[in-house]
């Protein structure tokens, strides 16, 4: 019989077969297939959702539960599809009509497997995606997941389309190549927006910056408030906005102030007269720094006698703050200790000093 070329297992064949002996008319045949197919396959539902999900709920992890709920009614579509090609059996179809009705089945079941594959891959990315983001404080990844969402879902839905194309006989190499030429086409026309995202994707994944971050940049500096995918937002300390594209940042050198950790360094020199005693000073200088509690004491706070300038006697005050968003108003406050301090022990601060004389001619 001719249809015994579109059976690919034998003992179905033979079973379907003999159930003609029972039901003997082809198309009420067709139908307890049909029947038995989809109860096959409801069956396969239950079992999914009173057995196998308990089974997999008791797991640590809850990625499983997430794909086995997703993938569920889609595979029960496939065993529905699979199945289908039992019944052009008993219909005794001609060769043609079969193998179009082939085609169509094996389509859906192309497309159910693309749909299971891409919802595997969507929760994937979400679960990982989202715990990945929840560990920075930028927005890019915020911007990111759905982009790969869209971009897997576009791939995955191109492999597909590609298989079912292949399904019914279709060259695919003068697609392909077509799809690579605007492929290449699309991507010189967006190479600048291309950049400056993979240039936020290099920033992010190096952790060079985050919101919150202090950075220096060509002379500007001031706090990032938005990492996004295009572009990076610093608000400088005049509250002016600066907006960098990402592309531009990934390659340039910048100074991030919170980065390796959230200690800074504290430098304040000043000049003292010529005749001061050095030990004085420092002694002096160094009492200040006992009671304030934003200076730590590792590493240890000191005064360095740096050189004997022109006009005056240079030092340079070191220390350290446990935060660098204290680094400024402790500066300033002990700036204002220094100079009262010094003046309170009669030590001198030299200024430079011009004198006009004023020549009349005789």
């Amino acid at each position: 019989m001719a249809f015994l070329q579109f059976s690919q297992n034998s003992t179905i064949v033979a079973k379907t077969i003999s159930l003609e002996q029972y039901i003997p008319n082809k198309y009420l045949l067709a139908l307890v297939l049909l029947l038995s197919i989809v109860i096959i396959s409801q069956l396969f539902v239950l079992i999914t959702k009173h057995i196998i999900s308990k089974i997999v709920f008791k797991t640590k992890t809850k990625i499983d539960d997430r794909i086995l709920e997703a993938v569920t009614q889609p595979i029960a579509w496939s065993l529905i599809t699979l199945g289908s090609r039992i019944i052009l059996i008993p219909l005794n179809l001609t060769i043609k009509t079969t193998t179009i009705l082939a085609h169509i089945l094996d389509t859906f079941s192309i497309l159910l497997l693309t749909i299971i594959t891409w919802r595997i891959i969507a929760v994937l990315l979400d679960v990982w995606g989202k715990a990945w983001a929840k560990k920075t404080k930028s927005s890019i990844d915020d911007a990111l997941l759905p982009l790969f969402h869209k971009i897997s879902k576009l791939f995955i839905g191109a492999i597909g389309f590609v298989i079912i194309m292949s399904e019914w006989g279709i060259n695919v190499t003068g697609v392909l190549a077509g799809m690579g030429i605007a492929g290449i086409a699309l991507g010189f026309a967006v190479k600048d927006s291309l950049a400056n995202v993979f240039g936020g994707i290099a920033l992010l994944l190096d952790k060079a910056i985050n919101v919150g971050d202090y950075i220096e940049l060509d002379g500007s500096s001031g706090e990032v408030v938005e990492v996004g995918l295009r572009s990076t937002r610093i608000k400088t300390w005049d509250n002016e906005l600066l907006i960098i594209p990402n592309g531009e940042l990934a390659i340039k050198e910048f100074k991030n102030w919170k980065l390796p950790n959230l200690q800074a360094r504290v430098k304040i020199p000043f000049g003292v007269a010529y005749g001061t005693d050095h030990k004085k000073v420092k002694k002096v200088v160094l009492e200040i720094l006992k009671n304030n509690t934003k200076v730590i004491k590792e590493p240890k706070p000191m005064v360095r006698f740096e050189e004997m300038a022109d006009f005056s006697l240079n030092f340079t005050l070191y220390f350290w703050v446990d935060n660098i968003s204290d680094k400024w108003s402790t500066k300033e406050e002990l700036v204002c200790k220094i100079y009262d301090a010094l003046n309170k022990n009669k030590i001198n601060i030299p200024f430079p000093t011009r004198t006009v004389y004023n020549i009349q001619e005789k």
